[in-house]
């Protein structure tokens, strides 16, 4: 069993203004985002231009907290949003939804595009390689947050979280999605996108890959307490909302290559 460092999550204090690391998580993923779409902006064939890229970040961020926040209110059933809408913006307190926030950041692209005359497809797949750090430190987050931890485990890696309350060993299951679903999926999609690839291919590739990884994660997982199993004893929530993405992410990549071989 491995001790669990027992990171403050607070970052910095400043009289009465904390700065939380999981705050930090998500202006570091969005920094980097920001630093890969403007090197990608300047390379032939980029459907966005380099001075694009800031209005592209704020749209993103905009799709995330919005999505995420409303996506865990729909999906995981918290009633806090209606009670205290401020909290919306509060995202160093936890309860965001990545597929919530992948459906705002959908939804913000689609605004991105209307407003600056981008073709859709080629802007989801330019966009596609510039997400997967962002969530691996997000997970980060999660796991300095003492939040999402994994199910009952007798590896030697297992950790004991100080506030869970049954004092189990447990898997470090935020650091098994910031490996799969965060760095390992950066790493296929940039590979991926290093040559030409028939449209919507890319961003096919995300959704699968994000799909797959996040259901093979969900085993190590704990279901979230007031949730538990959705079906079978075994599948999660997550396993249910991932599968939606699996099902699309496939049926895109055979549509685009099947439509470049026509063309």
């Amino acid at each position: 069993m491995i001790q669990y460092p027992n990171i403050d999550p607070i970052a910095l204090s400043v009289g009465p203004v904390s700065i939380y690391w999981y705050g930090l998580t998500y202006v570091g993923g969005l920094i980097f985002a920001w630093w890969l779409g403007r090197h990608r902006a300047q390379l032939a064939g980029s459907p966005i231009k380099v001075d694009q890229i800031d209005d592209l970040i704020f749209y993103a961020a905009l799709g995330i907290i919005a999505g995420g926040r409303i996506g865990y209110a729909l999906f995981y059933g918290s009633g806090s949003l209606v009670d205290d809408p401020l909290r919306i913006v509060r995202i160093w307190e936890g309860g965001m939804s990545f597929h919530g926030g992948f459906l705002g950041v959908v939804v913000a692209m689609w605004f991105l595009c209307r407003h600056h005359k981008i073709e859709f497809g080629a802007l989801v797949d330019f966009i596609a390689p510039l997400a997967p750090v962002g969530l691996a430190l997000g997970r980060l987050g999660n796991f300095i947050n003492q939040e999402l931890w994994g199910r009952p485990a007798d590896v030697p890696w297992a950790m004991v979280f100080p506030n869970d309350p049954s004092g189990l060993a447990r898997h470090p299951s935020q650091l098994y999605q910031f490996a799969m679903e965060g760095m390992l999926l950066f790493g296929l999609l940039f590979w991926f996108t290093q040559r030409p690839r028939p449209r919507w291919s890319a961003a096919g590739c995300f959704l699968l890959g994000y799909g797959v990884l996040r259901s093979a994660a969900e085993l190590f997982r704990e279901p979230d307490a007031h949730i538990g199993f959705d079906a079978l004893g075994w599948i999660t929530r997550g396993q249910l909302l991932s599968l939606p993405m699996i099902i699309v992410g496939a049926a895109i990549i055979i549509w685009a290559y099947r439509r470049d071989a026509r063309s």
